[in-house]
């Protein structure tokens, strides 16, 4: 039975739409402390987003077989899938190379800065003017994201924040505001292609864009197999993570009534927090923190406000 003739899916419950968004957060979270594992044992980048990337294809794939969708993209799209699927390839060369440089919450916290970013981009193009309490909230996870970077430290003291700090905080806003570029286009250019086929499409391009600059040699080192087990292991876990989360979100979201509860996604970087120091020992001071805190609840209120 063709999917567009089948009865919509009940809604899951609030507390368990709840819950089955903050455990998909997690397993994102667990995926880039995975990565940062994997990088830390010489893994390649170019590796560890193909890897994730034939996962995603695999899983997307298979549903749009088993959902026995079209193939077929609308009239004056081409161009546009393959411009987001290249936004795409660079987010995630961008986030992966920030979460090896930098800890991993805080390139989290730096990629939540899309939404920001979006509303800013669709302003300039033409779009409603941020509201007057958009804007303060903006300004509060921007004072966040000053505490939680400890930039009057880096002011003070460049060297002291090591030698990748300001490339990775870079990298972090990089990849978000590509992002934020990606999400307006797919608002606004690709809303007639299906979710199933434009994200399988996406990925494709990820796929295949890692497998060029793979075998032409683009990033020296980029398809380095790890070089100890626990680089294999975190090598798996992201694929794996990144897997298991994409596809539990993919094939709940009809259930999940994502305008009311998106900001449970914002756990990711408090899962990434307590993983990062578990498993890498990576810590903030108690300061930025606060700023950390600062940022998350400013996303979650930006995302509650545009439920209003």
């Amino acid at each position: 039975m063709q999917g567009s003739f089948m009865p919509k899916a009940a809604a899951l419950s609030r507390p368990l739409a709840i819950m089955l968004l903050c455990s998909v957060a997690t397993l994102f979270a667990t995926n880039h402390v995975a990565a940062r594992v994997a990088f830390d044992e010489g893994t390649g980048l170019l590796l560890a987003i193909l890897v994730r990337s034939c996962v995603a294809v695999v899983v997307l794939g298979s549903l749009v077989l088993l959902q026995r969708k079209s193939l077929r993209l609308p009239a004056g799209t081409a161009g546009w899938q393959l411009l987001v699927g290249l936004l795409i390839v660079v987010q995630s060369l961008a986030l992966y190379s920030a979460v090896a440089r930098i800890p991993v919450v805080v390139a989290l916290l730096l990629m939540n800065t899309a939404p920001i970013q979006l509303a800013l981009l669709s302003w300039a193009l033409g779009g409603p003017r941020p509201t007057l309490r958009a804007a303060l909230v903006m300004g509060v996870i921007l004072a966040g994201l000053v505490v939680v970077l400890d930039v009057p430290t880096w002011l003070a003291d460049p060297a002291a924040m090591g030698p990748d700090w300001l490339l990775g905080v870079g990298l972090g806003l990089t990849a978000a505001l590509v992002f934020a570029v990606a999400i307006w286009i797919t608002e606004h250019r690709l809303a007639a292609v299906g979710s199933t086929l434009r994200s399988l499409l996406t990925m494709l391009t990820v796929l295949v864009s890692m497998l060029a600059a793979g075998a032409a040699g683009l990033v020296p080192g980029g398809m380095d197999l790890p070089q100890s087990a626990a680089g294999a292991w975190g090598l798996a876990a992201l694929a794996l993570c990144y897997g298991v989360a994409f596809s539990i979100l993919f094939i709940s979201v009809p259930r999940l009534d994502m305008a009311r509860n998106a900001p449970a996604m914002n756990m990711e970087p408090v899962a990434a927090l307590v993983l990062g120091y578990l498993v890498l020992g990576q810590t903030l001071s108690s300061v930025q923190l606060l700023g950390g805190g600062m940022v998350l609840a400013g996303i979650v209120m930006l995302g509650l406000s545009k439920q209003e």
